[in-house]
């Protein structure tokens, strides 16, 4: 089985208050995903649910996102995808310390295995 790269998405998202770094790692999904429709698949002989989807979210602290939670929040995939968190993104903390925004960056990348 080889994997093929077909496309490549970007996408941004926002938890304004609570700090809640899979919030913003699944807004962050949630925005890459919708900024296509994938019809291609079709002329591979493929549907959305063959494709495996590689994740990767840029956060500043990327041990607190739920990375299962974000591969979950995907509408299409064979269940080979992979969702890994990495330093990035951006946190603002509030005047008073106790809360902040977050910004989560996400990559999305769509593979179909080639069959060869």
């Amino acid at each position: 089985m080889a994997l093929v790269r077909c496309v490549t998405e970007m996408g941004m998202g926002v938890d304004v208050h609570g700090l809640d770094f899979t919030k913003a790692a699944t807004r962050a999904v949630f925005d890459a995903i919708h900024h296509s429709s994938l019809g291609f698949q079709r002329m591979l002989g493929k549907t959305a649910d063959d494709m495996t989807v590689q994740v990767t979210i840029g956060v500043s602290q990327p041990d607190k996102v739920d990375t299962a939670a974000v591969l979950a929040s995907l509408p299409h995939g064979n269940g080979q995808g992979t969702c890994v968190a990495v330093v990035g993104g951006l946190e603002i903390p509030s005047v008073d310390g106790n809360d902040g925004m977050l910004i989560a960056n996400a990559v999305i990348i769509v593979n179909f295995d080639d069959d060869k």
